[in-house]
């Protein structure tokens, strides 16, 4: 089993990192809103190789069988690889790479908040959004929210991958 995560997990950080990379240096030019989508585009096609792990463990490593709990752990340590890298990336991105980005996407939000809500509710939620704007500011709390959403959605497909490749050993 460890073989088969380190492998496929290997292969999902990769995926994502090349993915990032090429989302900043082809989607520039891109509104906020189609990088965002990009960017879960990016996460779910890195997170494709939880399905791809969990069927070569059951396949060729443990003779056509896994159960659902087994698949599940699988495929949650897979995610894991992809959810740190991501994690990692994006504190780079933020920190090194870009560090006006915050900033940046703070000010359009702001922009559009004041665009479509009506005044008294533009105060409240950009009271919020500043008291967001402080926490976020740590590239500690930047990793743990990029990863999370990884995890979150590898949790997400390793409970489909489950459901679908769980087999029980033949008598």
């Amino acid at each position: 089993m460890k073989n088969t995560v380190v492998r496929y997990g290997i292969y999902g950080a990769i995926t994502i990192c090349i993915l990032f990379t090429l989302a900043l240096t082809l989607g520039k030019s891109l509104s906020y809103s189609l990088q965002e989508v990009i960017g879960y585009a990016s996460m779910v096609v890195s997170l494709i190789f939880v399905f791809f792990g969990i069927k070569h463990y059951r396949d060729t490593e443990n003779n056509g069988a896994v159960s659902f709990g087994k698949a599940l752990i699988i495929g949650l340590l897979i995610s894991l690889f992809a959810a740190i890298a991501f994690g990692l990336l994006d504190v780079i991105y933020i920190k090194y790479i870009n560090p006006d980005f915050s900033a940046e996407y703070y000010g359009h939000i702001i922009e559009e908040m004041r665009t479509t809500l009506p005044e008294e509710e533009f105060k409240i939620k950009l009271s919020e959004l500043e008291t967001q704007k402080e926490l976020f500011s740590s590239p500690l709390m930047n990793f743990l929210l990029m990863s999370t959403t990884v995890l979150i959605i590898g949790f997400i497909i390793s409970l489909i991958s489950g459901l679908i490749l769980q087999r029980r050993p033949s008598q």
